[in-house]
């Protein structure tokens, strides 16, 4: 038996930055600290100090895709949580594919914004949240 069977397994969708303070590195770790399987599928990355972000990048869409579909529909989840999708065509990749796990709860986080201000999602995207 794998330790995934024996585990909550919470699935993350998100952003990675570097601080490990927030995005995809935190939700995990919040996760392994509640005694969870912690698993996850990266959006985009962000270059970032502990006082603004300098830059992001985000994961080309098949990349994402293939990063979810791959662990769904191998390992499952019992739980799927959402965090930086940063652009309407994310959100709706993300949506469009989570439609398919229907079954599966999601919590979704639409992270918009640093502590510090600096914007985390597209302008257009706040839409595509309340769309999708």
């Amino acid at each position: 038996m794998k330790i995934a069977d024996k585990l909550y397994k919470v699935f993350v969708v998100a952003g990675s930055e570097p601080l490990g303070t927030a995005g995809i590195q935190a939700d995990m770790k919040a996760i392994v600290a509640c005694g969870g399987y912690a698993a996850g599928a990266v959006t985009c990355i962000i270059d970032e100090d502990t006082t603004h972000v300098k830059g992001v990048h985000l994961i080309p869409a098949d990349m994402i895709a293939g990063q979810i579909r791959s662990f769904l529909g191998d390992v499952g989840a019992d739980c799927i949580k959402t965090g930086m999708l940063y652009s309407k065509n994310i959100i709706r990749l993300v949506a469009g594919i989570l439609d398919e796990y229907s079954s599966i709860p999601v919590v979704v986080d639409p992270v918009m914004v640093t502590s510090s201000g600096d914007k985390l999602l597209e302008e257009d995207a706040v839409q595509a949240y309340k769309d999708y």
